[in-house]
């Protein structure tokens, strides 16, 4: 029976259009997706729009929309990002879906029949773009430092509250017992630290008069589900809970990438819910940095989006992942600016990638003989390095590693002049330069998709002849 492998991101906000923020993101999991699919497993890759909540309302409001109008308008333009980012997802959730409204409801009741759901009033300073509750300790001059042209809200009401503080000794067993749960090592330092410093119970619900946008409270109709505690339970709403449980035990627990923002709720809030409910706990969070535009994080309140659509349109699908993947480091932030993607392109892709296999492939159609069709398999035949980083979630490694491999092969070549050789000793060295292209481009198979099989068609044989350029150089 073949491994199973679950796989979710977390769900963007549908404020706004895409931006190359969550790209960066989805084309992580994508990789990670495929590259497991390559091994022979079983995956299951979900994404989709967290639909609720009051900057939704207030962006519908504010368009003179229905929200649900509004919200179907822009769950299209993130589904788009499929065909244009060359995505193999296979599961599309909103967190306005039938199936997911009833199981936030099950799981609300659930946190409630264990005791961790009461009602309470308090004061909250409340940063909306974040839609969180921020404390003291975490503001910057008064400001939310991810937000900090956003005015804090002052929220005081009776809401619905999870005892958070019940799962200190919880969460800490379970980081504990498994040293991986959050990679990389120093998110899961900090989380850790997190929860040493102790809990604070934080509020799941809004007052319906107030936010009329929301799954409802069960038995109690003038409330609504805060939209943290809601959106989370996408990843096993997704997988079939709590209607089909076989479905649900066939997939959970999974991995579930997240950018640094979204350390705490995945790693410290989402498992003590789960726990409450009396759930599996996550398998392994991957925890990705910020995109940054000269030095400044891209973000839809600071209004420096960047928009991943008129990008690939400008440059292609394949080297925009290219640039992400390998330029963002995986575990921290990363910079964008379309002058070093330009570099970036002309040196790695046309002038690496994009020459070696132009020139093997000219020198190929100067010898008579077939080449086999070997099939070359790398993430099945090659337990190494590639995939040991890959598992270790760093993407940018595992082409750097890849691109040595590039350049090794130029330096082969350039000493072994094969361009000078004839008959039996020409073929001799084609034969372990094709293998080798072969090779590389199994191993590009979960990073850049459309060229791994292009260069597959082109080398599998048995004649190989030179084709357009893989990658025309920038001028």
């Amino acid at each position: 029976m073949n491994k199973k492998f679950y796989i979710t991101t977390t769900l963007p906000y549908v404020n706004a259009d895409p931006h190359i923020g969550f790209a960066l993101e989805i084309i992580q999991a994508d990789v990670l997706a495929r590259y497991h699919r390559l091994l022979g497993e079983n995956v299951f890759f979900n994404t989709g729009t967290d639909e609720h909540g009051l900057k939704i309302y207030r962006r519908a409001v504010e368009e003179g929309k229905e929200p649900q109008k509004y919200v179907d308008e822009y769950a299209k333009k993130f589904d788009n990002l499929k065909r244009a980012l060359n995505l193999s997802y296979n599961n599309f959730i909103r967190t306005t879906d039938r199936h997911h409204v009833e199981a936030a409801k099950e799981f609300w009741q659930r946190c409630f029949k264990n005791g961790d759901v009461y009602k309470s009033k308090q004061k909250i300073k409340y940063c909306v773009d974040c839609e969180l509750e921020k404390t003291e300790s975490e503001l910057v001059n008064n400001q939310c430092p991810i937000h900090p042209n956003k005015k804090l809200e002052i929220i005081e009401e009776e809401n619905y509250f999870f005892r958070f503080s019940k799962y200190q000794r919880p969460l800490l067993e379970l980081y504990k017992k498994d040293p991986k749960f959050v990679i990389p090592p120093s998110r899961f330092k900090e989380i850790k630290s997190f929860v040493s410093q102790g809990l604070k119970d934080f509020s799941i619900s809004r007052l319906k008069a107030k936010l009329p946008w929301g799954v409802p409270v069960p038995g109690d109709p003038d409330h609504v589900m805060y939209c943290w505690f809601d959106a989370l339970i996408n990843y096993i709403s997704a997988i079939g809970w709590p209607k089909k449980p076989k479905e649900f035990q066939k997939w959970w627990p999974g991995v579930q990438i997240a950018g640094k923002d979204n350390l705490r709720q995945q790693s410290a809030m989402w498992q003590a819910m789960l726990i409450s409910a009396g759930l599996p706990n996550s398998k392994q969070i991957f925890i990705h940095g910020f995109i940054t535009s000269e030095g400044q994080k891209i973000s839809k309140s600071l209004g420096n989006t960047i928009d991943p659509f008129a990008l690939v349109k400008k440059y292609g699908t394949d080297p925009i992942r290219y640039y992400l993947l390998r330029e963002i480091p995986a575990y921290d932030d990363g910079d964008f600016s379309e002058k070093r993607f330009r570099e970036v392109y002309n040196a790695d892709l046309a002038n690496g990638l994009g020459n070696l296999v132009a020139r093997v492939a000219k020198l190929c159609e100067r010898i008579k003989s077939a080449f086999s069709k070997e099939d070359v398999n790398f993430y099945k035949s090659h337990i190494g390095t590639t995939r040991h980083l890959l598992e270790d979630y760093r993407l940018n490694d595992s082409l750097a590693y890849i691109w040595n491999h590039i350049k090794r092969l130029d330096k082969e070549i350039g000493v072994a002049k094969p361009w000078e050789k004839k008959g039996k000793d020409l073929e001799k060295i084609l034969i372990k330069l094709v293998l080798e292209i072969r090779q590389i481009a199994s191993a590009l198979e979960p990073f850049l998709p459309k060229t791994s099989q292009k260069i597959q068609k082109q080398f599998q044989g048995p004649e190989i002849k030179s084709e357009a350029p893989l990658f025309p150089r920038l001028k």
